[in-house]
């Protein structure tokens, strides 16, 4: 899979950011089956911590759970990659600064990746639902796994990948140089300056 990565983005470091939005989604299916599984939340969460007088139950993780993980783990690289090649194109073909690209890329690629996250959503959102029904053993577990990991990925990847591939990318820089700094110490001092507009000269 690394090897896959490495050929879309043409950079072993590139492929490597883009496998930290597995975690991400994690995150959110761990969760989506926390809340769901538990037969009671507040319950089971104190006694996770030892609070409660009843002992932990462990969510059951069943293998359409599972299934459901390698789903998400598809969307969630579809969305890195999605990032990461744009803000390539922009600096290799647009000839832009890392600063820039990372801007312009995400702002560009912001409308797709939500898309595909919503559309995801409505179409799962009904098996969901279907839990405890007759016949929803297999899919509902599945669409609670990925309904959950596609909230955090796609808010996180949006804040975590760009963050990322400043870091890595952008780090022999001088820090002097305004072009060099980051993202959001450069949207900041936007914002800055609109709020606080320097005095015109008589």
């Amino acid at each position: 899979m690394l090897m896959l990565l490495q050929l879309s983005t043409g950079s072993m470091r590139a492929a490597i950011l883009v496998l930290v939005n597995l975690p991400l989604g994690i995150i959110g299916g761990i969760a989506a089956i926390y809340l769901t599984e538990s037969g009671s939340v507040w319950g089971n969460t104190l006694a996770l911590f030892g609070l409660g007088d009843k002992l932990y139950q462990a969510p059951v993780l069943s293998i359409a759970s599972m299934v459901g993980f390698i789903t998400l783990f598809g969307i969630a690289v579809r969305n890195g990659i999605l990032l990461v090649n744009h803000y390539q194109h922009v600096m290799q073909v647009e000839h832009a600064p890392i600063g820039e690209a990372i801007v312009r890329g995400s702002i560009e690629r912001l409308v797709p990746i939500l898309m595909t996250a919503l559309s995801a959503a409505l179409g799962l959102l009904p098996l969901a639902l279907a839990a405890g029904e007759p016949g929803s053993e297999l899919l509902a577990p599945l669409a609670v796994v990925v309904l959950g990991g596609l909230i955090t990925s796609t808010f996180l990847n949006l804040v975590v990948v760009p963050a990322g591939y400043s870091l890595v990318f952008d780090r022999n820089r001088m820090p002097e140089s305004a072009a060099s700094r980051g993202v959001l110490s450069r949207l900041a001092g936007l914002f800055g300056r609109r709020e606080n507009p320097s005095p015109k000269g008589t």
